[in-house]
């Protein structure tokens, strides 16, 4: 009897320990699912942003052509430009997640804000200043000193003609 006892008291240690495993084989595969999911999610945008960008690429195409085709080409150029850095983006996170396998993390997609180049210094510009009031509005004094200025520049298209408008609004 006690031989059984004793076979049955391993049995059940063995079995805690298969049980023990396969929960943590279970955890390990939740993780997994997650990381698929956030890598699966990323590389449906980035389908999406590229599908978006070839449709955009297609309708400039077809009006190339016409009254501003250089202003189209030079979109055209720019979206091509940015499709092929989103596919080369895409090509290495899946090189990565394939490397790394299910313990890796996903670094989040951070988009680059566009800078606008000032407009060319030959053409004319007109400044259009807006004046402060003469007098505090809370208090009615009189003291007013100018701390500084905001400058926004528009282009202004005349038929045949460019001119630059600055807009100052006084502080």
């Amino acid at each position: 009897m006690t031989e059984t006892a004793s076979e049955i008291a391993v049995l059940r240690a063995a079995l805690a320990a298969a049980e023990a495993r396969a929960s943590a084989a279970e955890g390990a595969l939740v993780a997994a699912k997650g990381e698929l999911t956030q890598v699966q999610a990323i590389v449906s945008a980035s389908e999406d942003m590229i599908r978006h960008l070839r449709l955009q690429i297609a309708k400039l195409r077809r009006e190339q052509y016409g009254q501003s085709a250089e202003r189209h080409a030079r979109l055209i150029e720019q979206l091509e430009m940015q499709l092929e850095d989103i596919e080369t983006d895409i090509a290495d996170g899946r090189g990565k997640a394939e490397a790394t396998g299910p313990g890796a993390m996903v670094s989040a997609f951070e988009r680059r804000r566009p800078t606008r180049k000032p407009f060319p210094e030959h053409l004319p510009r007109e400044r259009v200043v807006i004046e402060v009031p003469a007098a505090c509005t809370c208090c009615g004094s009189a003291r007013i000193v100018k701390m500084g200025e905001d400058i926004t520049e528009t282009l202004e298209v005349i038929p045949r003609q460019w001119k630059v408008v600055q807009t100052v609004r006084e502080k």
